[in-house]
């Protein structure tokens, strides 16, 4: 009898895992990238400067993403520091101004490339309570999750639309909630520009007009300045929220479903990718920790061996975004008033839920921890230092006295 040959085995398809790469950055860039630009205009960048620093998080958190899961055939994923985003926006203007955040910036990349390279930077930053850290960052974002309620007030029937869209899809598809809050918010403000509604959005006032040029991707470099204002009310405060908040839980979310990230690498990549973005205003990136699920699940690809190609995929699909970013800061200048701030407090809401349910978790440290989220969330400044930076003071001394002769 002649011999059947048997059928070729099929060559798996490539196509889940790249969808849900692109899935991770859209998700990843819409649900923020007002934080984003509200954070940089507070610290005093310019609608050019905050536009280039849009562009340089997305280049620099693409290649990175790129680099690490090639090379470590993990779907690895880096992101902006979201909650760093938060703490620019709760900061305001500083002493210095726009030269004196990006001086701010550059440390911030220089003290993630030092947590690579000296170890005992990383166990100091872990000997920070948790509790602490948390109630400073849900402190930092309480101001931040009260605008689509205070844009209620100022501006329902912009606020309402977006609001409802969020609800929604909060309920029936959660992951995709913020993202289509930010569609609706782009059908106002395009209804607005059409009907010849007020514009007042980040500062160009109403009948705002945009140069077509304005709308092009481009680099706006900085020449850095430092001050210890910068250093103490901005970089450390921003460092350790990054950390705490980004890159310890990002290797925990990757744990979970098996993947053991490389510390040391990943922090060098993130902070070289942070210290090149920094000069055209990228405050910085990290590790991504919610957003890292939507690459590293089984949803992606059912082969943990093949999920690295949605890292790439996420890579790719954020310099995609990139040549977009001009565009998306050109919505936040023509929006009505109260619409942007909405979304960006909406996308906000999971993250302050988390900080306070940690802040408060422990019994033994809710003191101390009310403390800090109370200091932070005041917003008070003294010598030019932020509140976010005299917050993690206050609530170190509280537990320091309650703790006191205590094992």
């Amino acid at each position: 009898m002649p011999e059947t040959s048997s059928p070729p085995i099929p060559r798996p398809s490539s196509s889940r895992p790249i969808m849900a790469g692109v899935v991770t950055a859209l998700v990843g860039f819409t649900s923020s990238f007002a934080v984003v630009l509200t954070g940089l205009a507070a610290v005093g960048a310019t609608h050019a400067q905050a536009a280039s620093g849009l562009l340089a998080l997305c280049l620099t958190m693409g290649i990175a993403c790129i680099v690490l899961a090639w090379r470590y055939r993990m779907p690895i994923t880096a992101a902006w520091s979201t909650p760093g985003a938060a703490l620019l926006a709760a900061s305001g203007s500083i002493e210095g101004g726009w030269p004196a955040a990006v001086g701010a910036f550059l440390i911030v990349a220089g003290l993630i490339l030092l947590t690579a390279l000296v170890p005992q930077l990383g166990t100091l930053i872990a000997a920070i309570p948790p509790s602490i850290a948390q109630a400073m960052l849900a402190g930092v974002l309480l101001p931040l999750c009260l605008a689509p309620i205070i844009g209620l007030g100022k501006n329902p029937w912009g606020v309402i639309p977006v609001v409802l869209t969020w609800l929604v899809f909060a309920r029936l598809a959660p992951r995709w909630a913020v993202p289509l809050a930010f569609l609706t918010a782009t059908v106002v403000i395009v209804v607005g520009i059409v009907t010849g509604g007020p514009s007042t959005g980040s500062g160009t006032g109403a009948g705002a007009v945009l140069d077509p040029i304005s709308l092009l991707p481009h680099v706006e470099l900085t020449m850095p300045t430092f001050t210890v204002g910068a250093l103490v009310g901005i970089a450390l405060p921003l460092f350790i929220v990054t950390m705490a908040s980004q890159n310890v839980p990002g290797v925990a979310v990757m744990r979970s479903f098996g993947y053991a990230v490389p510390w040391r690498p990943a922090m060098l990549v993130t902070g070289i990718g942070s210290a090149l973005g920094a000069p055209a205003g990228g405050h910085a990136i990290n590790l991504a920790a919610i957003s890292a699920a939507l690459a590293a699940a089984p949803d992606a690809e059912p082969d943990p061996k093949r999920r690295w190609i949605a890292g790439v995929s996420t890579g790719v699909s954020y310099l995609v975004l990139g040549g977009c970013s001009a565009a998306f800061a050109a919505l936040v200048v023509l929006a009505p008033v109260a619409v942007i701030p909405a979304v960006a407090g909406l996308a906000l809401f999971g993250a302050f839920g988390s900080a306070v349910q940690q802040a408060i978790d422990d019994p033994g440290e809710r003191t101390p921890a009310v403390v800090t989220f109370l200091v932070a969330a005041s917003g008070m400044a003294f010598w030019g230092v932020s509140a976010a930076f005299w917050a993690l003071l206050a609530g170190l001394l509280v537990r320091g006295v309650l703790h006191l002769g205590r094992r």
